[in-house]
């Protein structure tokens, strides 16, 4: 991977992160797709981890730490993993799709985080469903995050492939 490309896909990643610290709707930020990104576009699946990871850690420490890091972490985990399957066959429905699968598999893992951590639900079964009925509102906006900023991401790093020949990667005879 030539050193541009690197520092685009790094950049691209830092901007997506700074998204949740604009301001913002709620849950209409760059997080899910930055991950999706991460796991498509970084050269080792190591790397796919570690950067977006970084980056979400720093915006955390500007934004703050709460009870439910875990569960966000390893939610936003599953959406790098997700990419991993963008890897060889990238498509506007196949991004799409992921993306709608990031969204929900990071809702059902963030907002499990909360019904174990906060303590605002009975740990049973209605005090789980309460908690997901109580998060739905805040669904709509990370899947069109999600979508939105899949489509910036994806489709920006694929533009600047195509119209930057310098950047096209170099393959060895």
């Amino acid at each position: 991977m030539k050193t541009t490309q690197w520092m685009t896909l790094v950049l691209m990643v830092l901007v997506a992160a700074f998204s949740r610290l604009i301001p913002h709707p709620w849950n209409f930020t760059a997080i899910g797709a930055m991950a999706l990104f991460g796991g498509t576009y970084f050269p080792s699946k190591k790397l796919s981890m570690v950067i977006p990871l970084a980056a979400l850690f720093i915006s955390d420490l500007v934004l703050g730490f709460h009870t439910t890091m875990l569960y966000v972490y390893v939610g936003f985990l599953v959406a790098v993993v997700l990419g991993w399957n963008l890897r060889e066959q990238k498509s506007v429905v196949r991004v799409g799709t992921m993306s709608l699968v990031t969204s929900a598999v990071f809702f059902l893992i963030s907002n499990f985080g909360v019904w174990m951590m906060e303590g605002l639900y009975a740990k049973n079964l209605t005090g789980l469903v309460s908690c997901y009925v109580a998060a739905i509102p805040f669904l709509d906006n990370q899947i069109l995050g999600d979508l939105f900023f899949s489509a910036v991401l994806f489709g920006g790093y694929e533009a600047v492939k195509k119209f930057a020949p310098d950047f096209a990667v170099q393959t060895q005879a």
